[in-house]
């Protein structure tokens, strides 16, 4: 596999020796991959008959260097569902490729993961939200894409995908109507939005002039992650669910004098992570019910 920073793609061989190692290594056979973002790895917390591998130890696999990231694939059932979570995921800021950050998604699809649900933590931009919201994502801005860091640019593989993949539907309904309901049930319904998450490359926070545009443009929450992730499980016909926690407001006023910083967003994500896992954990029962009801 290629080096940190490369602009090379993996290959295909890349992707079969990984998926044939874990398939050697683990009886579990993932229908549902979750994507733990920072301080969330409590998600993984829910599953039964647990088998956790350091992602160190595993051929070709990137390895988290944020903290919060803890940096480790846990194979196991919730619900009856056979589920892969990946407590920690990876960023451009890092200095990774974007065939490296996206690389898991390919490994999940060759492993048999028909559903990818992501989770990261983001800031709010919409007025209305609140730190703690938990917002459903129902589309997304790709803004690195539109400067050509795009994780399917290069050669394409057809046996993962088609060139030109479709992206007004990469945020599965069924499953945000879905959420919606569940969230209900919870009572969680005051503090769960619905909106579009942009995504920035990092590592800086964002100036107040940057958050004035992303609101222009329609933005209602801002990170710097997920969406690679979210277009290469699309461009792999995997059914995908966003969830992104508001652990700050962006500043939209120069008159403003607090200032974000990361350990504020891992005790945000702190706070919400034992509802964030119940949420997820009834979900991905509702999701299999579902499946065996049709």
């Amino acid at each position: 596999m290629h080096t940190k920073g490369s602009s090379c793609c993996c290959s295909f061989e890349d992707y079969k020796l990984t998926t044939e190692w874990l398939l050697s290594q683990t009886r579990h056979r993932p229908k549902v991959a979750v994507i733990c973002g920072s301080g969330l790895g409590l998600l993984a917390e829910g599953a039964a008959d647990k088998q956790t591998f350091r992602y160190q130890d595993i051929p070709n696999f990137p390895v988290s260097t944020v903290p919060g990231h803890e940096g480790c694939l846990v194979f196991g059932t919730i619900e009856e569902t056979p589920c892969v979570f990946m407590k920690g995921h990876f960023h451009l800021y890092e200095g990774y490729s974007l065939c490296q950050v996206t690389f898991p998604i390919r490994i999940f699809k060759l492993m048999g993961v028909e559903c990818v649900l992501v989770t990261n933590a983001s800031g709010g931009i919409c007025p209305d939200f609140k730190v703690g919201d938990i917002m459903i994502i129902k589309d997304h801005i790709n803004l690195p894409g539109f400067a050509g860091q795009h994780p399917l640019c290069g050669p394409n593989d057809e046996r993962f995908g088609i060139r030109f993949p479709c992206m007004s539907d990469a945020h599965s309904k069924e499953l945000r109507t879905l959420a919606l309901d569940v969230g209900s049930e919870l009572g969680c319904s005051d503090f769960i939005r619905t909106g579009v998450y942009c995504m920035v490359s990092g590592p800086n926070f964002e100036t107040i002039a940057e958050a004035r545009m992303l609101l222009t443009l329609g933005c209602d929450s801002v990170g710097m992650s997920m969406v690679p992730e979210v277009t290469v499980a699309k461009h792999c016909g995997l059914r995908v669910l966003g969830l992104t926690l508001i652990t700050n407001k962006v500043s939209l006023d120069y008159s403003r004098e607090e200032k974000v910083n990361h350990e504020e967003v891992l005790e945000i994500c702190k706070m919400r992570a034992e509802l964030l896992q119940k949420l997820v954990t009834t979900l991905i029962g509702r999701w299999q019910q579902n499946i065996n009801t049709h």
